[in-house]
């Protein structure tokens, strides 16, 4: 799918779009939006803080900032996160600031967060935000994703499937819902998505004032 060309659409700089996506550990929701960093120019990932240990591959300040519970207790008591939440024994959090400029600047960020972060910046950003839910297409399909995956202990892995029925019951706090039943489509679904959210009349400040010289005749 060709990106939109939003300066041929609309009028003046827009305001940018919190896109959230959230799905049961193993669903796909990382793989989603890898893709969907590689392919949207305009759209940067909120790397988030936690406390867990880093993953083979991952490198703090790219994947994650990994700080020790002490830190991250700190940042919660400065207000310095939009958000944040504990899963699966770890804290996870959304640094404030760069989250702000970005949107400021007119530019997309995107949230990988569960259905606990999505919640608290829906309460604090309601009209920035756009929550997309990500389901597996069955139950067997989720633990094969899982035990390729490869990175957690079987005590994890089967926490992790057992969390599912309370996880997928968080569906209707979200705007849209896909079912990856594949991963190339399930992207270009959520480009679609982003595409038609960036052209949402509250994202353009500048819309009034260019219709207001419609009407008196400017130019």
């Amino acid at each position: 799918m060709a990106e939109l060309d939003l300066k041929l659409l609309t009028h003046g700089p827009r305001r940018g779009v919190m896109l959230v996506l959230s799905s049961p550990s193993g669903a796909g929701k990382t793989s989603v939006a890898r893709r969907l960093l590689e392919r949207e120019r305009e759209l940067e990932l909120s790397v988030s803080v936690t406390t867990r240990p880093p993953r083979p591959g991952e490198r703090d300040g790219v994947d994650y900032h990994f700080v020790d519970a002490e830190r991250f207790a700190r940042m919660v008591a400065a207000g310095e996160l939009l958000e944040h939440a504990e899963v699966y024994g770890h804290r996870y959090g959304t640094p404030r600031a760069p989250v702000e400029r970005a949107l400021g600047a007119g530019r997309d960020v995107l949230f990988d967060i569960d259905w606990q972060g999505a919640q608290q910046l829906r309460e604090k950003a309601a009209g920035d935000m756009v929550g997309v839910f990500i389901l597996p297409p069955s139950l067997d399909e989720l633990e094969r994703r899982l035990r390729r995956r490869a990175s957690d202990p079987e005590e994890v892995v089967r926490f992790r499937l057992s969390r599912l029925a309370s996880d997928v019951s968080h569906w209707p706090e979200y705007d849209y819902v896909l079912i990856n039943r594949d991963l190339e489509a399930t992207v270009e679904a959520v480009r679609v998505i982003l595409g038609a959210e960036r052209l949402r009349r509250q994202r353009q400040p500048h819309l009034g004032a260019f219709v207001s010289q419609l009407r008196h005749g400017g130019g």
